[in-house]
């Protein structure tokens, strides 16, 4: 379920009597939502929430994940254990599309996050959570092994206390998630939609080309050495000195005055 409020894009799971487990479909109509949003200028941020009070997303659906192809059903015969396969590869590339998105994203936890929910909230770039918020990567209890999760929870968190939440399967509760690190801010409850709006507005307001270039270059270098991050670095100062934005920032710091960027037209509100 998606909802534009101006600039702001909200993206709800909505299966509340299922905790908002995911099933292939859910996946994939995240994933093409957010193509689009990449590809539309008047969403500025993204927010990913649950419907619902008692979860953001609880992980996979283990009783109703059956991927089925409509296009290869009618080529012939499924090869069910290779059409898993491929099938799991699209939370992958969820992560990976939400980090490429070139825009502000928002994860808003409300209840459980767990597994696969987890990954998904902490693939986004800030985490509002209630104080009620509960994570967690418990797949070892069935089994499993949190495979793909694992590269969000390193980007959010020290290599240890990443291990030791997958080793454990342990639940993580808000106030120790804000410790830890991989959530941007604890608030009530009652005051959950209101934090998400209120920092949504300010990630809106900020230039958006300069936005993606800086986003683009914080993604880029997150995972290499000094050595190669700090030249890549030095040339996209060099590229965003030269823009618009960049140019207006500066003479508006100059002139003490607040800076008028060129936005583009934000649309209408409305579901889609």
């Amino acid at each position: 379920m998606a909802r534009r409020d101006g600039p702001i894009l909200t993206l709800t799971i909505n299966r509340p009597e299922r905790r908002n487990a995911m099933t292939w479909e859910v996946i994939a109509g995240l994933r093409a939502t957010i193509a689009r949003a990449k590809d539309d200028p008047a969403v500025r941020v993204v927010v990913l929430a649950g419907a619902g009070d008692k979860a953001f997303c609880a992980g996979a659906d283990l009783s109703g994940m059956v991927p089925r192809d409509p296009a290869a059903q009618a080529a012939g015969p499924v090869d069910d254990y290779a059409e898993h396969h491929l099938a799991r590869g699209w939370l992958a590339s969820l992560f990976d599309e939400l980090w490429q998105l070139g825009k502000p994203t928002i994860a808003r936890i409300q209840g459980w996050a767990m597994a696969g929910g987890f990954g998904l909230a902490l693939s986004c770039d800030m985490v509002v959570a209630s104080d009620e918020a509960r994570f967690g990567a418990p797949e070892l209890n069935v089994g499993l092994w949190p495979y793909m999760v694992t590269v969000p929870m390193l980007r959010s968190m020290s290599p240890k206390k990443a291990l030791e939440l997958m080793l454990t399967s342990r639940v993580v509760h808000a106030d120790e998630a804000d410790r830890i690190g991989f959530v941007t801010r604890v608030v009530p409850a009652g005051d959950l939609d209101a934090a998400v709006a209120e920092l949504a507005a300010v990630l809106a307001s900020k230039p958006p080309g300069v936005t993606k270039l800086g986003r683009d270059s914080f993604y880029a270098v997150i995972d290499s050495a000094a050595s190669e991050a700090l030249p890549y670095l030095h040339a996209m100062l060099t590229v965003t000195s030269q823009t618009a934005e960049a140019k207006e920032g500066v003479a508006a710091f100059a002139e003490k005055r607040p800076p008028a960027w060129q936005l583009p037209t934000s649309g209408a509100s409305g579901s889609a």
